[in-house]
């Protein structure tokens, strides 16, 4: 049985997308950064034990970009009970967040936030969108600054909502 729209918990608040801009230049650097390592490891032989090196970092460069663009596909939606990525994923329940954090010096994504928990939950990272290692989530990186400011307005609203403040 599928959820009804219309029902407050589901009512998307907010999302955050990352903009194509933004996706075509991280993930177009990372597969050349792949490939040129590749290309010197093979064209250029140093010592076997640095030749192994490149191409190890070569087909790892070629793998986050891959993972950068499985990830920066979705789409991460706020709504009264949860953040979510548009793959199905709960990246935290609002019920579980302490403090957001959007400060020039947090320790955060690119044009981006960071939400303190009150329990740690499981690692996980979406290159370019968001991230979750402890009691912190970060989300940004390859995100428009005015979606993830508005959206980290919502949660710091619903926070001092809840709190009473």
């Amino acid at each position: 049985m599928q959820d009804a729209p219309d029902r407050p918990d589901r009512e998307v608040l907010a999302t955050v997308k990352a903009s194509a801009g933004r996706r075509f230049l991280g993930i177009g650097l990372l597969g050349l950064l792949g490939i040129l390592v590749i290309y010197v490891a093979f064209m250029t032989p140093p010592s076997f034990g640095w030749q192994v090196f490149l191409i190890a970092l070569g087909i790892t460069a070629l793998m986050v970009a891959d993972a950068m663009r499985r990830s920066t596909a979705h789409t991460l939606e706020l709504t009264r009970t949860e953040l979510r990525d548009s793959g199905g994923i709960a990246i935290v329940q609002v019920d579980q967040i302490i403090s957001i954090d959007r400060g020039a010096f947090a320790f955060k994504p690119s044009n981006g936030f960071l939400l303190r928990l009150k329990s740690p939950g499981a690692r996980k990272w979406r290159p370019g969108l968001w991230w979750r290692f402890g009691r912190r989530v970060g989300v940004g990186g390859m995100t428009p600054g005015r979606q993830t400011k508005y959206m980290a307005e919502i949660i710091a609203v619903m926070l001092a909502e809840r709190d009473g403040g």
